[in-house]
């Protein structure tokens, strides 16, 4: 009896000592690793740890609203899956009218470049050997359409507008050459838009390269979209004897006569936004998302409600704060425990994130502002969820991160 007694009290010593090797994050060293994060912490940034199961391992002001920047496109990326559906594609339709014209009608497609235009003009060469008018429709998304958080007259891609009848990121490249402005793609010729904004904007500015953004005023999207069709066209041999008009699909004189259906489905598009964190794809993600929802004309107001009626009623997310989709507003406002619900309904898709390292992440900047959310691998490749807000100027995430990795066992 003795010598049993022996044994349970040294099999319980074993398994004492043998727990902390198990789980080096104890509690001693959970409450050592806490107090480390919050001396790197201001009073305006959290950070947030949890297990696989969602359990927060860590939290710092996790329910404390803060400006997210581009970690808010996990949210976008979301809504979109959850309205518009993983196979959804995007599409631009064409119409002759009854006089002649090409009627071109957009549906907010984010990737129509001007390798698809060149094909499309191939395709509906085949269909027609003239065109009167090129009559551009781009009312599927209200006008004038302001994204928060965006300048107007930028020099900078980022802030380019958002339009149903779009071409290439609703921006284009340059460089200076012998003097002269020229297309810094070879696929893009340098429209007169783009010369005329180089003449003005980019002189003024000492620019000798770059890409523009265009503006969202005065139709010249939609305007820009049009020359570029007209130039692949006219490459194709059709003869234009028209110029480029603003109007409507008129059912009465328009007939369909080719849809272009973008190659890529939603997931796709996403793994792109994701690559680049292209503010336009985002925007535009959710403009469709919100007309899907709410009806036409797609509004920045019906895509803000479409973010938060998924928040709410697909995520339980209450209280937040939605201003545009891509996170360069400074309105947005999101909390740690917020991302974390973001962070385990986006955990089927965590592979589109980028991985470095052990993590799957998306940053976040803006002036002062520095964000990061994704998940952590662990053993056996299991998940730990985590994101860090950083709205006190000067901090940044990189010294927060270091000490969350160690609480990953």
């Amino acid at each position: 009896m003795i010598n049993g007694k022996k044994q349970l009290r040294a099999v319980i010593l074993a398994v004492f000592f043998f727990i902390p090797a198990l789980f080096p994050c104890s509690s001693k060293g959970a409450s050592s690793s806490l107090q480390e994060i919050k001396r790197l912490l201001g009073s305006t940034d959290a950070a947030l740890l949890a297990d696989p199961s969602g359990r927060v391992i860590v939290g710092v002001n996790t329910g404390k609203l803060l400006i997210p920047a581009s970690t808010l496109k996990l949210l976008t990326v979301l809504t979109a899956r959850h309205y518009l559906t993983e196979d959804y594609r995007f599409k631009t339709d064409f119409y002759v009218r009854d006089d002649g014209s090409l009627v071109i009608k957009g549906f907010g497609d984010p990737l129509l470049v001007s390798e698809d235009v060149q094909g499309i003009a191939a395709v509906l060469r085949k269909k027609m050997n003239f065109v009167h008018h090129i009559i551009l429709d781009d009312t599927y998304f209200a006008k004038p359409l302001i994204i928060p958080g965006t300048a107007s007259n930028s020099l900078q891609p980022y802030d380019a507008p958002c339009g149903a009848l779009s071409v290439n990121f609703n921006s284009f490249g340059f460089h200076i050459e012998n003097g002269q402005p020229v297309s810094a793609e070879p696929q893009t010729p340098l429209l007169s838009i783009a010369r005329t904004k180089i003449a003005s904007i980019g002189a003024a500015s000492g620019m000798q390269s770059g890409r523009i953004p265009l503006n969202g005023k005065n139709d010249e999207i939609a305007l820009y979209t049009g020359q570029l069709f007209e130039y692949f066209l006219r490459e194709t041999g059709i003869r234009i004897t028209g110029g480029i008009r603003m109007d409507q699909v008129d059912p009465g004189r328009d007939t369909l006569v080719y849809r272009h259906v973008s190659p890529f489905n939603l997931t796709e598009v996403i793994t792109r936004l994701m690559k680049s964190s292209n503010n336009f794809i985002a925007n535009q993600l959710l403009l469709a998302s919100g007309a899907s929802l709410f009806g036409t004309p797609g509004t920045m107001e019906k895509a803000v409600r479409a973010a938060e009626n998924y928040a709410g009623n697909v995520l339980g997310i209450k209280g937040l704060t939605i201003a545009e989709g891509s996170g360069i507003s400074r309105d947005n406002r999101l909390s740690a425990a917020m991302f974390l619900k973001i962070l385990k309904a986006f955990q089927p898709c965590h592979t589109l994130l980028r991985y470095q390292n052990g993590e799957y992440y998306k940053t976040g900047t803006l002036n002062g502002i520095r964000a990061r959310a994704g998940y952590l691998k662990g053993p056996n490749g299991a998940l730990y969820p985590f994101v860090m807000l950083i709205n006190t100027p000067g901090k940044d995430t990189e010294p927060v991160i270091k000490r969350l990795k160690r609480m990953v066992p």
